[in-house]
């Protein structure tokens, strides 16, 4: 396992379109649906990495909280399968309904999507407003597996309280997330 951080690059992107299978329902998605109505975090996140495993559960937690505040999330998996078989596509569904994912959990199967949001490691947040333009590339929180540290989603929520409260997201103080990296062809 490689630990790698989030690529630091500017902020105010324009989210890269997307059309993917969603492992939960098995219909094609896209990216101009998914990121309607409120801010939107993208999470790159995979089934094997210990860093999303750690923090899974309150993934869950804190979607479920700021969707019924209207938040948009989106999981996509762009992982090569043929060396990290447990990353497939119907394994992402078997997490998926593990966890009860309440977002749709999409397959990027060419990495063309991981490419063109330059995700490096799993997890990979980016959250964007209603604008579609990036505003936060960072970590969910400070907790990482092993070190005793609570898992609280603080810096996610943060970000998401300020922007559903109509205020703008400080550049400074993002923290990049870790983890392991994206598993490229």
């Amino acid at each position: 396992m490689a630990l790698t951080p989030t690529t630091s690059i500017p902020l105010g992107f324009l989210a890269p379109e997307f059309h993917l299978p969603d492992a939960i329902s098995g219909e094609m998605m896209d990216s101009e649906a998914l990121f309607q109505g409120g801010p939107t975090v993208v999470v790159f996140m995979c089934n094997h990495c210990p860093f999303v495993i750690h923090l899974l559960e309150a993934l869950v937690d804190v979607a479920n909280e700021y969707q019924a505040k209207g938040a948009n999330f989106i999981a996509i998996s762009s992982n090569n399968v043929a060396t990290h078989p447990q990353d497939g596509f119907p394994e992402m569904g078997q997490l998926a309904q593990k966890y009860s994912m309440p977002f749709p959990y999409l397959y990027d199967e060419s990495q063309e999507v991981a490419r063109a949001y330059d995700a490096a490691c799993t997890p990979d947040f980016s959250l964007f407003d209603t604008q579609n333009q990036c505003v936060y590339r960072g970590q969910f929180d400070g907790s990482r597996p092993g070190d005793g540290t609570p898992i609280t989603g603080a810096d996610l929520r943060r970000v998401l309280d300020l922007l559903l409260s109509g205020n703008k997201v400080p550049a400074d103080g993002q923290v990049p997330s870790v983890g392991c990296n994206v598993k490229w062809k």
